[in-house]
């Protein structure tokens, strides 16, 4: 990723310090225009909301993906405190063994009655769900179609697999056509893998258009809902619900349990057959620990609570156009982003020019970090800010006018 791996000699005797690594150091030392590591890995109290707190300093924080504000809620807390006085703080055994709680399966009835499923499985990682479900569905003979954007662990979930991997320009389903009109009838199997929102860009695939091709050319599709579920649709059920869209018609749903979720794990949801087979052969779940207790039970309480209380979506619905009309009235480029994502980028265009903003947001109060290469295209370094329903307006009508005035004066 940064290079090849030559080396050159340092002081200590035998040792060569690897290309890579000097690399790495050059791009995140100092604090100066180029230089970003200052602006990582800095180490907050307290949770991870609206406001985050460092050394005494209070920031607005748009780097969580508490999308409902339920990280931290009360209900959701006392869940998570029951369920380890009930089961510990883990099931120390993998499910198919001693670890199988009651919790888990409660917690996997709830996610498949919220995405509109038969049945749901938990996995203790939301990278290790994609990765394991494609790599153990998929295999030689067999052909994946990935959007060029799709998330890291369906790519390595892909290359593991074995099948034949394309990828397809982003969120250009003509284009996604001609693969699968040009290459279906190579693979004895066919996984087509989109996400529900893009994390790097905050846009949406066209489901219905996705159904079509996937129907004609006879493929499975699989929505990686990790950004989507609890933030796209009337009642935060995700992409489905988005587009109207029967939930039936999509053959394997991917969420994650630690943004809307306020948890920890991943999750997949679809046929009862699929999650049977899942359940018994998928080696990231049958050699793995079962999902924590309080991890279950915060995720649980919070589908619950997503159900009991509407108005969180609605809420965060509202702080996003807010964000959205503010951010296009100051002139700022945010690309493709959906009015209905919770995630939107601010593209700046130059590394140095996008971490000095993100520096200057950080000493007027404002938590937004920047993202450059090789997440997105040398040209195209953004400033990606996360919402929540916890955000006020004046949050975001400030933040909007640091970030107009820094641009102007680039």
């Amino acid at each position: 990723m940064f290079g090849d791996n030559q080396s050159k000699p340092n002081e200590g005797p035998g040792y060569r310090v690897p290309l890579y690594y000097r690399k790495l150091k050059h791009n995140i030392g100092g604090s100066g225009s180029v230089g970003a590591g200052d602006l990582f890995y800095q180490v907050f109290d307290g949770l991870n909301n609206r406001i985050a707190s460092s050394d005494g300093r209070e920031f607005i924080n748009f780097c969580s993906y508490n999308y409902l504000d339920l990280c931290g809620d009360p209900d959701v807390a006392m869940a998570a405190e029951a369920a380890i006085r009930n089961y510990g703080t883990s099931v120390s055994a993998s499910r198919i063994v001693s670890g199988e709680r009651p919790l888990h399966r409660e917690l996997e009835a709830a996610i498949a009655g919220f995405v509109g499923t038969e049945d749901s499985i938990v996995f203790v990682g939301g990278f290790s769900t994609n990765e394991d479900t494609i790599a153990h569905l998929m295999g030689e003979g067999d052909s994946i179609f990935l959007d060029e954007y799709i998330h890291k662990s369906a790519q390595l979930g892909a290359s593991m697999s074995g099948a034949r991997t394309y990828s397809f320009p982003h969120n250009d389903l003509d284009a996604l056509e001609t693969m699968l009109s040009a290459h279906r009838a190579e693979g004895k199997n066919a996984l087509i893998v989109v996400e529900g929102v893009y994390s790097m860009d905050g846009d949406i695939p066209h489901l219905p258009r996705l159904i079509e091709l996937k129907r004609r050319y006879q493929a499975l599709l699989m929505v990686d809902e990790a950004h989507s579920i609890g933030v796209l649709g009337r009642t935060g059920r995700g992409l489905s619900e988005h587009f109207g869209m029967d939930p039936g018609h999509v053959d394997i749903w991917m969420g994650t349990l630690s943004k809307s979720f306020a948890s920890c794990g991943g999750y997949i949801a679809g046929n009862a057959e699929l999650i049977e087979y899942l359940r018994y052969t998928a080696p990231g779940f049958v050699y793995s620990v079962g999902l924590a207790p309080p991890m279950a039970a915060a995720a649980l309480k919070a589908i619950q609570l997503i159900e009991a209380q509407p108005e969180r979506v609605r809420e965060l619905r509202s702080r996003v156009s807010t964000f959205h009309e503010l951010a296009l009235s100051a002139g700022l480029n945010i690309g493709d982003a959906n009015p209905a994502s919770a995630v939107i980028p601010v593209i700046v265009g130059r590394a140095d020019s996008t971490i000095a903003l993100s520096r200057e947001l950080k000493d007027k109060g404002v938590l937004a970090l920047p993202i450059g290469y090789p997440a997105v295209s040398k040209t195209k370094s953004r400033i990606r800010f996360f919402i929540s329903s916890g955000h006020t307006d004046e949050d975001i009508r400030r933040t909007v006018e640091i970030m107009a005035e820094g641009l102007k004066s680039q």
